[in-house]
């Protein structure tokens, strides 16, 4: 059986929310950074930049 912390979240965004799911923890926001990748501290579900996205600067 899969758990939540071994499924792989794909998203399109460069900064992501994460609350733990059913699991619930505090929301803290996640950079995925310059590598696309980024690990929630408290749950370690794992999250990844959708290959393709541009990601630019908002100022």
């Amino acid at each position: 059986m899969e758990s939540e912390k071994e499924t792989v979240i794909i998203v399109e965004t460069p900064t992501v929310g994460c609350n733990g799911g059913t699991h619930g923890h505090p929301r803290v926001f996640l950079n995925l950074g310059a590598g696309g990748k980024a690990e929630c501290p408290y749950c370690g579900q794992h999250f990844v930049l959708k290959a393709g996205t541009k990601v630019g600067s908002s100022h």
